[in-house]
């Protein structure tokens, strides 16, 4: 199966004058767009690249007859940046499905210009917005996503009794959305969010943000950012002595790269939210094997999502029979998501992937088998139990 992967710059995407010859592709053609060496990076970038790679792989030779084609790049967290190359690949590189993103600027954007130029997104993004009332029929949101974070995180944090809240959210559309559907977690419980404070994606310096959040003297400061930002911001929590004071630091978008980056030493106790933890089977261990070999590291569940989002998405353009964006859309409804991690799984007319979800606590290092025996899983959720009801989405495209 000829199979390419191209790296390349968002400004080279951009400013590079395409060929005409390449609007009349030969090929299966799909993109991955993420961030591919900022914030996110170790979350989702390369890494998400290598498991759209494995799904093609696993597809097991040409799709009608074509090869399938893999091409990636940098959204750069810029909303314009990521729609000017998705604009350029649906309309002059003959790519038909985007994956990934896991920026909610960048996917509200881009899901716009899917719908608008009737290609497929299929994004990993925090944000319910994109399956809420900016729902659109081509765009499926494929992981978790804030409402899930925000009630599994808050439910696991309850020890019995209401607490206080002061939340870090990072500031842009999934952080705000985040916060939002936090806040109302909490409340249901009889507590109270004393405050918030908002912090820029990238962000160095969280010493500020923690000294408001000491200062409120709330019970809890959840830290809703992810990758280097939470990092940086868990670091600097423990280097104000935080955690040895009754207050307690939890973050709300926790991964098992960031578990690894922190070391169980420090993320003991933590909580985290997902839809694949690599050591629950023979079939997750196996394919974490297979990813170790290319990348030399675990898995998050955000790169097993693209993985899952590709494969479903190949087995329906071939079961199609067509890329047409509006036939593979219905098959991909009318067919459950089958996969080495998840089963029986179907998406609701909103886009949602009904999947079921993990909440997990990392181990204390004498709890650990081994070096990556990182997490317990404490309670699997089914997708009905994780994420918004049916009944309480401002999608147009639910019928109440």
């Amino acid at each position: 199966m000829k199979l390419r992967i191209l790296l390349a710059s968002a400004a080279l995407l951009v400013l590079t004058q395409a060929p005409f010859a390449l609007a009349q592709t030969k090929a299966v053609k799909i993109g991955v767009l993420n961030d591919q060496g900022g914030p996110y990076s170790s979350v989702t970038g390369p890494g998400a690249v290598a498991a759209a790679r494995m799904a093609i792989e696993d597809v097991g030779g040409p799709v009608l007859g074509k090869p399938v084609e893999l091409v990636a790049a940098d959204h750069q967290h810029k909303p314009d940046v990521g729609s000017a190359i998705a604009r350029r690949w649906y309309d002059a590189e003959g790519v038909d499905a985007v994956f990934d993103i896991y920026n909610s600027g960048v996917a509200l954007a881009v899901q716009r210009l899917a719908q608008e130029k009737n290609k497929v997104l299929i994004s990993s993004v925090n944000t319910a917005e994109i399956t809420g009332k900016s729902c659109a029929t081509n765009g499926l949101q494929w992981g978790g996503d804030g409402y899930a974070l925000a009630n599994l995180t808050v439910k696991g944090a309850y020890k019995g009794k209401p607490e206080s809240w002061y939340f870090l959210t990072v500031d842009y559309a999934a952080g705000h959305s985040l916060e939002k559907d936090a806040r109302a977690a909490v409340e249901a419980q009889g507590g109270k969010v004393l405050g918030a404070v908002r912090f820029p994606l990238g962000s160095t310096d969280f010493s500020s943000y923690l000294l408001q959040a000491q200062a409120s003297k709330a019970d809890n400061i959840g830290i809703l950012g992810g990758g280097t930002d939470l990092l940086n911001a868990i670091k600097q929590a423990d280097e104000f002595q935080i955690r040895k004071t009754k207050q307690k630091v939890i973050p709300f978008a926790l991964t098992t790269a960031d578990v690894v980056a922190l070391t169980n030493q420090t993320a003991q106790g933590f909580p985290l939210v997902m839809s694949f933890y690599w050591d629950e089977n023979p079939a997750t261990r196996a394919w974490t094997e297979r990813f170790r070999k290319s990348q030399g590291k675990l898995p998050t569940d955000l790169q097993a999502n693209v993985y899952s989002a590709v494969l479903h998405y190949l087995k329906a353009v071939q079961a199609a029979g067509t890329t047409d964006a509006k036939a593979v859309l219905a098959k991909m409804r009318d067919t459950p998501v089958e996969d080495f991690y998840t089963h029986g799984a179907r998406i609701r007319e909103d886009g949602r992937l009904m999947r079921d979800m993990i909440y997990a606590e990392a181990k204390a290092p004498g709890q650990m088998k081994s070096k990556d025996d990182l997490v317990s899983v404490v309670k699997r959720f089914t997708g009905e139990q994780a994420f918004l009801p049916r009944a309480l989405s401002e999608c147009p495209l639910v019928k109440k």
